[in-house]
């Protein structure tokens, strides 16, 4: 059984939807980011980094006791090589999945990240911060319309790198993003959200999902005003 600690954003999302693509058993923890409860200290055992998602498998491929993992990308190229699927064994076609589902780790989640926040939950609005993500934005939606001019899917094979970018196209039109205007991109994102394994992932975490228009001052000191003091302080 694999525990999840999730909660209903596009990092939660793409674990969700790996172990809805494969059918393991898993079961739903959840950790209320709004709440702080990623800053609980059992948590942090889990997650060093106090963010979620985190899973803790009880049935781990060396067979050696419970193994937990933090960071999306590492879980899912562990449960990947724990199932045998969705990411190739030839080097080539591995090594382009693996290029791809960083690019999305270290370019698109972060500066989507941004752009939400600023656009959205900033208390200010700041023209300048604002037009810096949304172009960036544009600039890596870009670069997979080009990528998803060659291929189906952006490693060719359906793979761990679509699950995890995925989630981040989801929110486009709160990005300031049109699918209409990169039509390979729209092209694959619809055949994504088509696949049953991604309807029954957003589905499953559904119920956790809140209609907002902004945050409480203490949710957006909990979400956004933290430093090592506050690391310091989880730990118990």
């Amino acid at each position: 059984m694999i525990s999840l600690y999730y909660w209903p954003t596009p990092n939660g999302h793409k674990i969700m939807i790996f172990l809805e693509e494969t059918a393991l058993p898993y079961r739903i923890v959840p950790v209320d980011i709004g709440k702080g409860e990623q800053f609980k200290p059992d948590f942090l055992v889990i997650s060093p980094n106090n963010r979620m998602p985190a899973i803790v498998d009880d049935d781990p491929t060396d067979q050696a006791g419970p193994l937990s993992l933090f960071e999306s990308g590492a879980i899912l190229v562990y449960l990947a090589e724990k199932t045998g699927r969705f990411l190739a064994g030839e080097t080539r076609a591995r090594l382009d999945a693996l290029q791809w589902l960083f690019w999305q780790v270290g370019g698109l989640g972060p500066m989507a990240g941004q752009n939400h926040h600023f656009a959205r939950y900033s208390p200010q609005r700041i023209p300048y911060a604002i037009d810096r993500y949304v172009n960036e934005t544009n600039r890596l939606y870009g670069v997979l319309e080009r990528r998803l001019a060659q291929a189906p899917f952006v490693a060719g094979e359906y793979s761990i790198a679509d699950m995890a970018i995925y989630p981040w196209i989801v929110p486009h039109e709160a990005q300031g993003q049109n699918l209409s205007d990169f039509p390979n991109l729209q092209r694959w994102f619809e055949t994504v959200a088509a696949r049953p394994a991604v309807r029954r992932a957003y589905a499953a975490g559904k119920h956790l999902e809140r209609q907002r228009t902004g945050f409480t001052d203490e949710e957006r000191q909990v979400l956004f005003g933290q430093t090592a003091a506050t690391v310091r302080a989880s730990a118990g």
